[in-house]
C-alpha cells in the first residue's frame, strides 16, 4: 500500500511536493499523470496529489489523468494546474483571466472552510503562478479561499474528499504551506507519519540481500555522496560480494581521489579497485570544445575503463549506481520532462555487460541521501561534499581541456572551497565553485600590462538542484576569494561573480 502518489503534469515543483510530503514522514512516489487508473490502483494509494504544470487545461493535447482518479474514493489534492484539471473534469469552468497572478498574494480564507485550512490564519501569504483560473467550481464543491485577483483560490468537496488550491503550498514563500499539506495528509486522508530513513534503510538492505543472493556486484564510485552512499548501503546488505571501482579520470577536485581511497579502502573496509586513468581521458578530450561532446566522450571512456576493470573481477551479476530522483528527471526519465543534460547516473551501460541494475537511492532526494549517509557512518567530508558533475572540471571549463588549464581550474576551485569553508558557509551553500570561461582580459600585474585568464565564481542555494538562486555572499568573502585568485594564480587577472538563477540558467555553465 502506497501512502501518497503524486501525479506529475510537468510542473517545476513536482519534486518539491514529494519532498515536502516526505518531510512529514509520509512516504510518497511520483508517477506520470497519464498512467491508467487500473495500474495506479494496483499500488493502492491512500491519497493522490495532482501537481502543477505549464499547460492550460483547455488547450489541445493538454496533459490529463484518468478521470477514474476522481471517482475512486481516494482523497485528492489538486495544486495549481491540478486544481484546474479537477474543476474541468468534474464540470466546472476554467478560463484564461485578463490579468494573471504571479508571486506573493494575500489569501483570505472563507468562514466555514473545511479542515484543509485548520489552524491557518486569514489572511495568509501564498505563492501564485497562474494565468488561468477556475471561474465556477464543479457541482458539490464550494470556494474555500480567495485573493484580490482570484475569487476561487481554493475549493473543496468534503463529502468526496476532493480539494484544490490555486497557489503552491510546497514552496517556502507560502507561509502556511506545510500546515495546509499536513491538514490534507493527516486530517483529510487520515495518514500517519510513519516513514523514516531508518525504515527505508532496513527495507532496502533486505530487498538487496534477497535480490543479489549469492551473486556479486560492482559499484562505480565517483567521489560524491550519491555513489558513496549507494556503495555503503549495498555493502551493508551483501558485504564483500560488492567490489567498488573508482575510476580517477583526472577531472576531480583537489585531494578528492585520495580521500575516496582513504575512506573506502582504509576506513570502511569496502573492497576497492582504484584506476588512475587521467591520461586516457585527456587524450579523448583533446581539442574538444562542445560541452555535450565532452560529456559524451567522458561517459564513453568511463564505461570502457569500468568495463575493463569489471571483466578482471571474474563473474559479476549486478551493477550499483547512485541514481537519485533529480538524475531521473533531468535525464528525461519522466514522460513530461525535457532532457537538460546528458551524463547523469542513468543508463549508458553497454548491453554486452549484461549486468542487472541496483539503484538503491533512485527514490531519494539529495538531502535524504545525506541523512542516510550519516546513518551509515560515512565521514562528514563526504556527506557534506557539494554536488559535483560526473564529467568533473571538464564542464566547468569553456573550450578544450588541457592539463595546464585543468590544474589552473583545480587550484581556483580549491581557493573558492577554502574560503566558503572558512566563512562557515559550506552547509548553507548548495554549490560554490570556480569556472574558466576561456576569456582573457587586459590587466596590470606588477606594474606591467597582463593579458590573462578570467575566473568566474558561482555560488547557489537550492533544496534539490531542480531550481536554484545565487547566494548573496558577504562582501568580505567575495573580496578574499578575488584577492587570493589573483594573487596566488599568476595567470589570473580578473574575477567575476555569477548572479544567474536556475531557471533560466543551469547551475553548471556547461
Amino acid at each position: 500500500m502506497l501512502p501518497v502518489l503524486v501525479l506529475d503534469f510537468g510542473g517545476q515543483y513536482t519534486q518539491l511536493i514529494a519532498r515536502r510530503i516526505r518531510e512529514e514522514h509520509v512516504y510518497c512516489e511520483i508517477a506520470p499523470c497519464d498512467v491508467p487508473w487500473a495500474e495506479l490502483e494496483r499500488r493502492r494509494p491512500q491519497a493522490i496529489v495532482l501537481s502543477g504544470g505549464p499547460a492550460s487545461v483547455y488547450a489541445p493535447g493538454a496533459p490529463r489523468c484518468d478521470p477514474a482518479v476522481f471517482r475512486a474514493g481516494v482523497p485528492v489534492l489538486g495544486i495549481c494546474y491540478g486544481m484546474q484539471l479537477m474543476a474541468q473534469e468534474l464540470g466546472g469552468d476554467v478560463r484564461r483571466w485578463e490579468e494573471g497572478e504571479y508571486g506573493p498574494a494575500e489569501l483570505f480564507i472563507h468562514a466555514g472552510a473545511f479542515q484543509l485550512f485548520s489552524g491557518v490564519p486569514s489572511p495568509t501569504e501564498v505563492w501564485m503562478s497562474h494565468g488561468d483560473q477556475v471561474l465556477r467550481p464543479p457541482a458539490g464543491f464550494v470556494p474555500l479561499a480567495s485573493t484580490a485577483v482570484t475569487p476561487v483560490a481554493a475549493m473543496g468537496d468534503g463529502r468526496r474528499r476532493l480539494f484544490g488550491v490555486q497557489f503552491h503550498p510546497e514552496v517556502k514563500h507560502t507561509r502556511e504551506g506545510r500546515q495546509i499539506l499536513r491538514n490534507f495528509l493527516f486530517e483529510i486522508a487520515g495518514l500517519e507519519p510513519r516513514w523514516t530513513l531508518s525504515a527505508f534503510r532496513e527495507e532496502t538492505v533486505a530487498r538487496i540481500r534477497e535480490q543479489v543472493g549469492k551473486g556479486r556486484a560492482v559499484c562505480g564510485l565517483s567521489g560524491g555522496v550519491d555513489s558513496a552512499t549507494a556503495a555503503a548501503l549495498v555493502h551493508e546488505a551483501i558485504g564483500d560480494q560488492l567490489v567498488c571501482i573508482f575510476v580517477d579520470h583526472g577531472l576531480l577536485r583537489a585531494g578528492e581521489a585520495e580521500e575516496v581511497v582513504r575512506t573506502f579502502r582504509d576506513r570502511l573496509g569496502i573492497p576497492l579497485v582504484h584506476v588512475e586513468a587521467s591520461e586516457r581521458f585527456l587524450e579523448r578530450l583533446k581539442g574538444v570544445a562542445d560541452p555535450e561532446e565532452k560529456r559524451k566522450r567522458i561517459g564513453e571512456e568511463f564505461i570502457r575503463v569500468f568495463e575493463e576493470e569489471a571483466s578482471r573481477l571474474g563473474e559479476v551479476d549486478f551493477l550499483v549506481q547512485g541514481t537519485l530522483y533529480p538524475d531521473v528527471i533531468e535525464s528525461g526519465g519522466s514522460s513530461k520532462a525535457a532532457v537538460i543534460k546528458s551524463h547523469h547516473n542513468v543508463g549508458g551501460l553497454p548491453e554486452r555487460m549484461r549486468l542487472k541494475l541496483i539503484e538503491p537511492l533512485r527514490l531519494l532526494f539529495k538531502d535524504e541521501v545525506r541523512q542516510l549517509a550519516l546513518e551509515l557512518g560515512l565521514p562528514e567530508e563526504i556527506v557534506w561534499r557539494q554536488p559535483f558533475p560526473g564529467p568533473g572540471l571538464a564542464v566547468r571549463m569553456i573550450g578544450p581541456v588541457d592539463r595546464e588549464r585543468l590544474e589552473l581550474l583545480r587550484a581556483a576551485d580549491r581557493i573558492v572551497t577554502e574560503e566558503i569553508k572558512r566563512a562557515g558557509l559550506e552547509r548553507s551553500v548548495w554549490q560554490a565553485f570556480a569556472v574558466l570561461p576561456g576569456v582573457r582580459t587586459v590587466g596590470v600585474k606588477g606594474d606591467e600590462r597582463s593579458y590573462a585568464e578570467l575566473v568566474a565564481v558561482r555560488a547557489v542555494s537550492s533544496d534539490d538542484g531542480m531550481t536554484a538562486d545565487w547566494v548573496r555572499l558577504p562582501e568580505e568573502v567575495l573580496r578574499r576569494i578575488s584577492t587570493r585568485l589573483m594573487n596566488e594564480l599568476p595567470s589570473v587577472n580578473r574575477v567575476v561573480y555569477d548572479i544567474s538563477p536556475k531557471p533560466p540558467a543551469t547551475i553548471e555553465w556547461e
